[in-house]
């Protein structure tokens, strides 16, 4: 990790739910900006017809991609869950704001970390 200030976590993890499609998008638009643990090919699967997926990744904030990344268009919304320290979750949710449409639905906060449910639709 490239920062020197190692007083905060610096990685998050994200759950994406929605089509299988509009979770692509929204991983290869955070593949852009941060360093992850997905392979860029790495792609959602659809492992049953009826019951909803969840798809995970992990992103290093500290190690950020670029000063900005451009806004995405999905098909539907879809659902973001965030969890990490409180620098990260900050970092990682204005680059959220840059790409999408971001509503918080719900938030909780600990000691250590922060979790957001966010909707992200197209900007």
């Amino acid at each position: 990790m490239r920062n020197d200030d190692r007083s905060h976590q610096e990685t998050v993890s994200v759950e994406i739910s929605g089509s299988k499609e509009d979770a692509r998008l929204v991983f290869d638009a955070l593949n852009t900006c941060f360093a992850s643990d997905r392979a860029p090919e790495e792609v959602p699967q659809q492992l049953h017809e009826t019951r909803p997926m969840v798809w995970l990744g992990t992103y290093d904030v500290a190690d950020a991609r670029g000063s900005g990344c451009p806004p995405v268009h999905l098909g539907a919304s879809v659902t973001a869950d965030v969890q990490g320290g409180y620098w990260a979750v900050d970092r990682f949710r204005t680059t959220l704001d840059s790409m999408f449409e971001v509503e918080e639905t719900c938030a909780a906060s600990g000691d250590q970390e922060r979790d957001l449910h966010l909707r992200l639709g197209s900007r």
